[in-house]
């Protein structure tokens, strides 16, 4: 009897599930918990409001020096025998598209000066619109005969469309010039998408083709001789907004703009936001100078995060 019940114990004693003694298995680690006495939380928000506050003020004088220039022509262009038939004008291709406005500067703009498109009503995050692409299209040449989830810009004539999908298909049109004292002012494309979309997202191998060959055409066409990777108003639209209101870059105006100069604006009127109410805009905007972003990249990124993990750590050693 007691040669079975040993050889029982013993079985039972292997088969064991309990885990080797150790401060993790048990949960025995050392560890701090912060001890926020009033003291303490008044020390914080001292210390808080000492680093801040000159951080606000900066911030405030940064900001003023932001100068802004925002003009709605989707109803001033409009001509005025088709003010009570605006989708009229925008879909008959014989009436003149061409608008002029005048943009005046309240302030000096530095250089570079940004010029931004803007929509409202446009909901460019609908779930059906944001999947209608295919990325494996844009990317690689080898897949340009696949155009899953790009219905109903599939096809044409029997043909894969290059870039597939309804974002591409509606890609804005509008055209913008510009001039000040009669002087046309030179607009640069370069560099306005993001450099990671330009080298991950869309093929240096990649051509248009078929594009907008279609009987309904959406918006504007492309240059089948110019690849994906370097048609950056493609890119820039092609990352989708996550609001009905948003802005995109147009391009820069590499020249400063003076203070009270009229800036004239030649518009070609093609994109169609009346068909579903939409309004449309132009933005010129002056960001500041590099070193005052930089002042605020580096407050965000380098001593927020040192400023926290000091205001951690101190109550821990003082609980110690």
């Amino acid at each position: 009897m007691k040669g079975r019940r040993s050889s029982s114990d013993s079985s039972s004693s292997s088969k064991t599930k309990k885990p080797q003694y150790s401060k993790f298995t048990q949960q025995e680690l050392s560890a701090c918990k912060p001890i926020l006495t009033p003291g303490y939380v008044i020390g914080i928000f001292i210390i808080v409001g000492v680093i801040f506050i000159p951080v606000g003020i900066i911030s405030l004088f940064a900001s003023e020096n932001v100068v802004e220039i925002v003009d709605r022509y989707d109803e001033g262009c409009i001509p005025p025998n088709y003010s009570d038939d605006m989708l009229a004008y925008i879909q008959n291709s014989d009436t003149n598209k061409t608008c002029t406005r005048s943009l005046k500067a309240t302030k000096l703009m530095k250089s570079p000066v940004y010029i931004y498109y803007q929509l409202d009503n446009f909901y460019q995050n609908h779930r059906r619109y944001v999947k209608s692409r295919n990325d494996k299209q844009l990317w690689s040449k080898k897949h340009e005969d696949d155009t899953k989830n790009c219905a109903p810009e599939a096809t044409s004539n029997g043909l894969s469309i290059v870039p597939c999908g309804l974002i591409a298909w509606s890609l804005f049109n509008d055209s913008y010039g510009f001039s000040i004292k009669n002087k046309m002012v030179k607009v640069s494309k370069k560099n306005i998408a993001w450099e990671s979309d330009k080298k991950n997202k869309f093929g240096s191998d990649v051509y248009p083709k078929n594009f907008q060959n279609g009987v309904l055409i959406g918006g504007g066409k492309l240059n089948s001789s110019i690849p994906l990777s370097k048609q950056e108003d493609l890119i820039v639209w092609m990352r989708t907004a996550a609001l009905p209101t948003f802005r995109k870059l147009y391009g820069r105006i590499e020249s400063d703009i003076q203070a009270n100069d009229s800036v004239t604006v030649i518009i070609e009127n093609n994109y169609n936001t009346y068909s579903f109410g939409g309004h449309l805009g132009i933005q010129l905007s002056c960001l500041g100078t590099g070193i005052q972003q930089d002042i605020r990249y580096r407050f965000l990124t380098v001593y927020i995060p040192h400023l926290s993990s000091i205001v951690t750590i101190i109550p821990c050693v003082r609980g110690h």
